[in-house]
């Protein structure tokens, strides 16, 4: 696998995309609300439509439902012509946008560089953040390959879907590694890559590629996207028009200047949290914990010095072994964004947490995992001086 080099000073963008994204939000839905049943997603299913009118139109469909040849945008009745035994299970849009939301949250505590473009995929900015994420780099997988399976793993073990995450440069690029083989997976297209990853694909595979588009290419001999790459730019635009011709050109020669771009949204507190590889325990504890307030420290820093917010609540969350959950908080007398003021307050509360008297630690537990949350938000107007800011 790929490992790119030049992490800490070049732009990095994460496409996240995830896999049949309604079929999987029904899943795990109908399994948290009885563990016993079948998972849709190991069966032919689909959603859209109902089974009963026969009625509808596929708008999802699981691995098995595809191996009959199911597509979606088909009508029910063609689906259940090609499998009888097809489970369809009904839109719920409420549920989609639940889960959706629960998606996109998980991605903004990584990074506050979030675009949302559907319902089930947004591109996150990485630039600049290697000293963040850098303590998640391990022999067999170096950054940022790390942090995408950091993220993927998050997400699944949290709300039970996957996603496949796409690396690169630009947003384009991004968003057709994310495409690649599915599901569950991290694939890289940086520019080094895209003569063997991307140029043997048919034109049609170009991200922003339309059906006549490529139609039009193909039947001009312009097969592949790396047959459009090394066409003069003034045949394409001959062909297509000068706006087309210009998209084709640079699109499959890798080119794309589109920013991410997060919407700034009022948040009423900041929080990041980290699962454990390995539960944390009284043998281990001196050693990991101080690493790990520090990264949540400053992730939750950087994103409210990015918003102009500070807090006068700190607080901490861990979670046990036995999946118990455990919160404790503080009130401060200055409200602050510093990192440094965050995690000295939140290494006491930890400490206090599991090796106190009463502590997890003194009753046997171990820690799977370690949250830090900041509220009770201000944008700094009536922050509180103290002694020392007068000088």
């Amino acid at each position: 696998m790929y490992q790119r080099k030049n992490y800490a000073n070049s732009p990095l963008i994460f496409h996240i995309d995830v896999n049949s994204a309604f079929l999987s939000w029904t899943a795990v839905d109908l399994l948290n609300k009885n563990p016993k049943r079948i998972d849709l997603r190991t069966i032919p299913s689909a959603i859209g439509g109902d089974i009963n009118s026969r009625h509808g139109i596929i708008s999802a469909r699981s691995i098995p439902a595809k191996k009959y040849g199911i597509q979606s945008g088909e009508s029910v009745v063609n689906a259940l012509k090609k499998c009888p035994s097809l489970v369809v299970v009904p839109t719920n849009f409420e549920l989609y946008k639940h889960y959706s939301k629960l998606f996109i949250d998980i991605l903004r505590s990584y990074t506050p560089y979030v675009q949302q473009v559907s319902i089930d995929e947004a591109y996150c900015d990485f630039t600049d953040l290697y000293d963040m994420y850098k303590d998640l780099v391990k022999d067999n997988l170096t950054y940022p390959l790390s942090l995408a399976h950091e993220i993927k793993d998050t997400i699944y073990s949290k709300l039970g879907f996957t996603v496949n995450v796409g690396i690169s440069t630009n947003k384009l690029l991004a968003k057709m590694a994310s495409d690649f083989t599915k599901p569950n997976r991290v694939h890289t297209l940086f520019e080094e890559e895209i003569s063997q990853k991307m140029w043997p694909l048919p034109i049609n595979e170009l991200h922003g590629c339309g059906k006549s588009t490529s139609l039009k290419l193909t039947s001009l001999g312009i097969k592949t996207i790396g047959d459009a790459a090394h066409t003069d730019l003034e045949v394409l635009c001959s062909i297509l028009g000068e706006k087309h011709g210009n998209y084709i050109y640079y699109s499959s020669n890798g080119i794309n200047t589109s920013a991410v771009s997060s919407s700034k949204r009022i948040a009423k507190s900041y929080s990041s949290e980290r699962t454990m590889p390995s539960n944390l325990t009284i043998d281990n504890y001196d050693s990991d914990i101080q690493n790990i307030i520090q990264h949540l420290s400053q992730n939750i820093s950087r994103r409210m010095i990015k918003d102009n917010a500070y807090a006068s609540t700190i607080g901490i969350t861990l979670k046990t072994n036995h999946f118990k959950t455990h919160s404790t908080q503080t009130s401060l007398l200055i409200s602050t964004n510093d990192s440094n003021v965050i995690y000295s307050t939140a290494i006491d509360l930890v400490n206090k947490e599991l090796l106190g008297e009463s502590g997890l630690f003194m009753k046997g537990d171990t820690i799977r995992l370690v949250g830090i949350f900041a509220t009770n938000l201000d944008n700094g107007d009536y922050r509180q001086l103290s002694l020392f800011d007068l000088f």
